[in-house]
């Protein structure tokens, strides 16, 4: 039953009616239908509660992560100063990068007015750690203790070449704004498991510089609005407009929701219209989260040894440290999809020093976060992923002067890594040229990584679909594949 309802005969009259409208009033509800249809094409049609309510029930395979951590490095982090070691960039440094290498690929505004294009090497040391052996640089000695925990991607792979359209395609799988992000895709087609805490929420480090962080990064797009992601600031007010004023107490605001629900009721009864849920589910949560949200961001009883595995910051209001231990206590409490957003990592000039400071600030809280989980038994089924939107090339943006240099934007091979949530340990995948330019095998487009997230939550990112303006749209459009080298 793919094509809507459009009339239904109610003596001489004829309302027009809708699809939605025809099956409520016949009593069988949307929910029955979707149930039934639920594996096919159209199961993400309709936008009820209870169409909704039956994907969650419905995930396409067993999942091997319940909840997802996504440590994302805004700014792109250098793949060959931290993970991906090249010593032929320092046997070369101060030579042209070789034409053959290039092979005349696209350049960023900041760079193709130059007239040369010196390798630069990285001044970093690396060394192998773990059984593994997983290279990385001495700027990670936090994460280097967790080696055997890493399954390190350095293949990955963009067409994006600039920050905005970068970022906006890790989150939502398109260079262009509008679409719904993952935490959007995975809160609709799973659901929560916390009806008192949302089941996306979003944590922005307060950390100088950097490009702009937009809201819409962690929207929910065409999906409902209810599936926007939650912002947790590190002010007193955790999230705004929670709270209520004062003189108002709990019981009144209890009793006026009540009342504000009723008249959306009757005005639902007669218009049937999905927004109207969605609004009633929004106050109802955020009446939920003026005690569940304190709960979650008060760390007072926390031991010191968990406070020391995140590092002095980890008490610093806004600090990536603190965030990482409210994603630990989040991910404890069933939260579905949290994302940390790290700004700080576009190193166009004086990368050694700027680098340097970014590791030093996220460095231990993300070895603490993995450690942390594992304590309590929370690693074997999150995903928690660290990567940025892009890499960084192997040449120097503008001259390279003694001790100082810049590397302008690369998306053609990038280094990311996850840990737990079902995926090998240990493990290294794909690999890059020899100047960390080009692919050499085991390439993984930004599509690839998307389906395998959701595989191990148990979807299939081909099933997992939103009809809007005629055409059926999901998180990785009409690419991508799992990457089962990942799975363990």
């Amino acid at each position: 039953m793919n094509k809507s309802i459009q009339h239904v005969c109610t003596g001489n009259d004829i309302n027009p009616l809708s699809r939605r409208q025809w099956l409520s009033q016949l009593g069988y509800g949307i929910g029955s239908m979707a149930l039934g249809s639920l594996l096919q094409q159209d199961m993400a049609m309709g936008a009820s509660s209870s169409a909704e309510a039956a994907i969650e029930a419905g995930m396409h395979h067993a999942p091997k992560a319940k909840r997802i951590i996504f440590l994302f490095q805004s700014g792109a982090p250098s793949q060959m100063d931290l993970f991906d070691y090249k010593p032929v960039l320092n046997e070369r440094d101060g030579q042209e990068l070789p034409a053959s290498i290039r092979m005349g690929q696209r350049l960023t505004g900041m760079s193709a007015h130059q007239a040369t294009l010196p390798i630069v090497g990285s001044p970093f040391k690396f060394s192998q750690h773990g059984e593994s052996g997983t290279w990385m640089s001495d700027l990670l000695p936090h994460t280097a203790k967790i080696a055997d925990e890493l399954c390190v991607i350095k293949s990955m792979n963009t067409e994006a070449i600039n920050h905005g359209p970068g970022v906006t395609m890790m989150q939502t799988g398109s260079q262009f704004p509008g679409r719904p992000s993952m935490g959007a895709w995975s809160w609709y087609g799973l659901g929560s498991e916390n009806e008192d805490l949302p089941a996306f929420v979003v944590m922005v480090s307060k950390e100088r510089g950097g490009q702009p962080l937009f809201a819409r990064l962690w929207g929910s797009g065409f999906l409902p609005g209810k599936y926007d992601g939650v912002e947790l600031r590190s002010d007193e007010d955790a999230v705004l407009y929670l709270n209520s004023p004062e003189g108002i107490r709990q019981s009144s605001r209890r009793s006026a929701l009540d009342g504000l629900a009723k008249l959306h009721q009757l005005q639902y009864e007669s218009t049937l219209d999905p927004a109207i849920e969605n609004r009633i589910a929004q106050y109802e949560m955020a009446f939920r989260m003026q005690t569940s949200i304190p709960e979650v961001t008060d760390i007072s009883g926390e031991s010191k040894q968990t406070l020391e595995l995140y590092g002095d910051d980890v008490t610093k209001p806004g600090s990536f440290a603190a965030n990482c231990l409210r994603a630990r206590r989040l991910a404890q409490r069933g939260v579905r999809f949290i994302q940390l957003y790290q700004p700080g990592w576009d190193h166009h000039a004086n990368l050694p020093g700027s680098i340097k400071h970014s590791c030093k600030i996220t460095d231990q809280p993300t070895a603490g976060l993995i450690q942390d989980l594992k304590n309590h038994g929370l690693l074997e089924d999150t995903l928690v992923i660290w990567g940025g939107e892009f890499g960084r090339t192997s040449y120097c943006q503008g001259k390279i002067t003694p001790g100082n240099f810049g590397r302008d934007h690369h998306p053609r091979c990038f280094t990311m890594w996850m840990a737990g949530g079902g995926v090998k340990p240990g493990y290294t995948h794909g690999e890059t040229d020899e100047f960390s330019y080009n692919l050499v095998s085991g390439g993984v487009h930004i599509h690839d990584l998307h389906a395998t997230i959701l595989h191990q939550m148990g979807i299939d990112h081909e099933r997992l679909t939103f009809r809007y303006q005629g055409r059926d749209f999901r998180l990785t459009d009409v690419h991508g594949h799992v990457v089962k080298e990942l799975i363990a």
